[in-house]
């Protein structure tokens, strides 16, 4: 008996350790299917092929950044050009007609009425000078602009970047043809300016014989009264 209770005790024993062998075992076969499976994911996922950065397309790329940033620049500076041009031509002609109605006017308005219609004119006066020296600013901040994108077709082009070269090439026709457009209106204007100053010393000639006939008419009128 006691050798068959001996017998059924190992036999236990041996049941255990199996058990607790299996248990410690199971985690690494999973762990190694895991591994296998992503593995094997892996391998099935097509990796993408990426371009070589050469020294020359590196510098077209470049290239290309410079002439988009230079075109930039370029548009912004010609629709500043034309919007001053444009203002230049309307503060112009607001100075001729008001120099026109004061002439039209005099001898018609009170000594009242005519000092704040002078005052208008010179206040005017001042606006088509600031105007004017607007445009000049912009006109050189164009040209800057211009000559920076021209150097960066040249640019372009030698480092092989031809499609950037030619967008900026057309660009340029372009600025120059719309600063051309505005110019007119600029010269047109500078005439009306030349028109509008002889307009102005006219005006100031009757406003002082206006003023030295109503000195001498006073004493007359004293005289009368007398």
């Amino acid at each position: 008996m006691a050798a068959l209770w001996r017998g059924a005790v190992f036999l236990r024993l041996l049941r255990r350790n199996n058990q607790v062998l299996c248990r410690r075992c199971k985690p690494s076969w999973r762990s190694a299917a895991v591994a296998a499976s992503v593995a094997g994911g892996l391998c099935a996922v097509p990796f993408a092929q990426v371009p070589s950065l050469t020294h020359e397309s590196l510098i077209r790329r470049a290239a290309s950044l410079v002439t988009d940033s230079s075109g930039t620049f370029l548009s912004q500076t010609t629709l500043a050009l034309i919007d001053a041009i444009t203002e230049y031509s309307k503060a112009v002609q607001t100075l001729v007609t008001l120099q026109k109605r004061y002439l039209a006017s005099l001898g018609k308005l009170s000594q009242a009425e005519e000092d704040s219609v002078w005052q208008v004119m010179i206040g005017q006066r001042a606006e088509v000078n600031d105007r004017q020296e607007e445009c000049k600013r912009f006109e050189a901040v164009w040209v800057s602009a211009l000559r920076l994108c021209e150097t960066a077709a040249e640019a372009a082009h030698t480092s092989g970047a031809e499609h950037a070269s030619i967008t900026m090439q057309t660009n340029i026709q372009v600025a120059r043809s719309q600063a051309e457009e505005a110019r007119k209106f600029s010269r047109d204007a500078d005439k009306k300016l030349l028109e509008a100053k002889a307009l102005e010393v006219q005006a100031s000639a009757q406003r002082t014989s206006a003023l030295e006939q109503s000195e001498e008419d006073v004493p007359e009128a004293y005289l009368r009264e007398d």
